[in-house]
């Protein structure tokens, strides 16, 4: 495939630059992959099915399993190919995310990951703690875990192997350093905070509150 995993988020203009985003981890940067903008163009998401499927070919792979809600486009989609790849039939199962925020099989899933190799697929990580939380609950269902990939790894020093608890790699890397809200030099500056993607909204209804 020519196109890189980059060069299709920007087409479909789910890269954004130079703003005040709050990550899913809290964090704050100026650097945000609205992985939202992606999945209506069912080309482009099946063409990243597509990336993670042919990275994964020789691997023997019986079942896709990623975190809700965009893991569960993105296990599809990558489900489907490789099935076709491999001329046989790999299930795409999810994750759901608990109260408490872990990561979790429900509807019976588990009994589908049970004693099967299984490749653990995420959207984007920043830290690496969604996806670590699908590789626990994929072994403690007794799946045997081969490789864990992301479409965009945003910190390719601090998430590794050993941080997500598996063979750990990524379609594309796009560096966006992530801060602290105290060390936050966007609040410092006093660049009003993005509301329209991330978790902008959330986290100022929050801040209103306390």
């Amino acid at each position: 495939m020519k196109s890189t995993i980059i060069d299709i988020l920007k087409a479909v203009g789910a890269v954004l630059t130079d703003d005040h985003f709050v990550y899913t981890s809290g964090k704050h940067g100026s650097v945000y992959i609205n992985k939202d903008a992606l999945y209506p163009h069912t080309e482009e998401t099946s063409r990243v099915g597509e990336m993670f499927a042919q990275k994964f070919k020789d691997t023997d792979i019986d079942v896709v399993a990623g975190p809700a809600l965009g893991g569960i486009i993105l296990s599809q989609w990558t489900a489907y190919h490789l099935s076709l790849l491999k001329g046989k039939k790999v299930l795409g199962v999810y994750t759901e995310k608990t109260p408490e925020k872990n990561q979790v099989f429900t509807r019976g899933y588990d009994r589908l990951v049970k004693g099967k190799n299984v490749l653990v697929i995420e959207d984007l990580t920043t830290t690496g703690g969604s996806v670590r939380k699908v590789v626990d609950s994929v072994k403690a269902a007794g799946g045997n875990v081969v490789a864990v990939c992301v479409m965009v790894n945003r910190d390719p020093v601090g998430v590794t192997t050993e941080v997500v608890g598996g063979p750990f790699s990524a379609l594309g890397v796009l560096k966006a350093e992530a801060f602290e809200e105290a060390d936050c030099p966007l609040c410092q500056k006093g660049i009003p905070i993005n509301t329209s993607v991330g978790h902008g909204k959330k986290y100022l209804e929050a801040k209103a509150k306390a």
